[in-house]
């Protein structure tokens, strides 16, 4: 029994001894670095836009009446000039000849009336002479007088009649030339909206029968860039991006016009940014979804830190007494003063100490370092871990990101 509760008593101080040992000891505190590098550093603003022919032409006719033959289809190849559809041109016909029926007639009027006027004013003058010498009366010749004047304006009615005429002749073959539809400009067709037998009508507004782009060698993107984003956007700046159909390909081009104009939508405004694009190839297609990055700034050979050193804050971990752990000089204040950021490295002892820095242009990843004491390969903190907290880097650490 002696021997029994020596045993327990011994177990009892052991377990004692273990817990004051393993509750008296502070956490392992772990941080993950990275490197200062040097390298090429590009800024650059990321958006989604529309692929489109720099010059697309609508089609349609401006007479009505059914479509007889098509002479394109999708993809063809048109000159300017070139038949590509006609509208049964049979009533158009018909039109022209009776306006040119009622036009010939006008003109036949018109001789007959110079006729009577010239027949008119002989017989005014010979009855000025007659009642000269009194053989005839004053009334006489006022009679004679007046059929000439009347004569007179019979001719320019006719002559009214003959451009009202003329017109309606006129207007008639223009409606059948009309009939034959034809490519204002050199291109390709992309739409075709009408087919052989269907009736067209120009009533009220001109119909769309045929889209045609007229070189797709060289195409736009239309994209939207945000209010807060559009102040860096220059003519003639780089612009990459890529196409859902080619996920692998980096295409180019460069900024060619920046709209004025806003567009709101849901309260968000946006300004139209137009992008000139080489198509040499014929691998984009109008309509297609490009995911544009246009860049703003570009700086080869400087120092770059990691965008997530400047979100990292250090955490007081307990030093497992109930008190928080001792931190550096300014450890867990910001001294730096506005404008400039501050970043973590490891001291000799392991612990975090602030180094107050200026950076310049960003991207997602990196920072430029313009001002600080560091240097090439330096390391810098960027996430703190312990045992009882699985990742607290940038997590724990203020939200503010890098300045833009």
């Amino acid at each position: 029994m002696k021997k029994l509760v020596i045993a327990v008593v011994v177990i009892i101080v052991a377990a004692a001894v273990g817990i004051y040992f393993y509750t008296g000891k502070k956490p392992e505190v772990t941080y993950r670095t990275a490197k200062v590098e040097r390298g090429t550093l590009v800024s650059s603003v990321s958006s989604t836009g529309t692929l489109a022919a720099v010059i697309t032409v609508q089609v349609g006719t401006q007479v009505s009446g059914t479509i007889q033959k098509l002479f394109v289809d999708f993809n063809s190849i048109v000159k300017k000039g070139q038949a590509i559809a006609e509208i049964d041109p049979a009533l158009f016909t018909a039109q022209v000849e009776q306006t040119k029926g009622n036009y010939l007639s006008a003109q036949g009027n018109l001789e007959k009336f110079k006729a009577d006027v010239a027949d008119a004013r002989r017989n005014m003058e010979r009855n000025r002479k007659l009642v000269n010498e009194g053989i005839i009366s004053q009334g006489d010749f006022d009679t004679a007088e007046n059929r000439y004047l009347q004569a007179t304006a019979a001719v320019k009615a006719a002559e009214g009649t003959v451009a009202q005429t003329k017109g309606a002749y006129d207007q008639s073959r223009t409606n059948l030339r009309y009939a034959t539809i034809k490519s204002p400009v050199d291109g390709i067709v992309v739409s075709r909206n009408v087919d052989v037998g269907q009736t067209v009508a120009a009533s009220f507004q001109t119909p769309t029968l045929f889209t045609i782009a007229q070189d797709l060698t060289k195409m736009e993107i239309q994209t939207s860039v945000d209010e807060s984003d559009i102040s860096r956007i220059k003519v003639d700046q780089t612009v990459t991006f890529t196409v859902d159909a080619y996920p692998e390909t980096r295409f180019t081009g460069t900024v060619r016009q920046i709209r004025n104009a806003p567009v709101v939508t849901q309260n968000v405004v946006t300004y139209v940014v137009v992008v000139n694009v080489d198509n040499r190839e014929l691998k984009l297609k109008p309509g297609m979804t490009a995911n544009v990055s246009i860049e703003t700034a570009r700086k080869d050979n400087v120092l770059k830190i990691p965008a997530a050193a400047l979100r990292f804050k250090p955490k007081n971990l307990s030093d497992g007494k109930g008190k928080p752990a001792a931190m550096p000089p300014s450890g867990g204040k910001r001294m730096a003063k506005k404008g400039d950021e501050q970043v973590y490295i490891l001291t000799p002892e392991k612990t975090p100490r602030p180094v107050t820095v200026k950076t310049g242009i960003s991207n997602e990843g990196s920072v430029e370092l313009v001002q600080g004491n560091l240097k090439e390969n330096d390391e810098v903190i960027v996430e703190q871990s312990s045992p009882n907290q699985k990742k607290s880097g940038s997590m724990g650490g203020s939200p503010m990101g890098p300045r833009f």
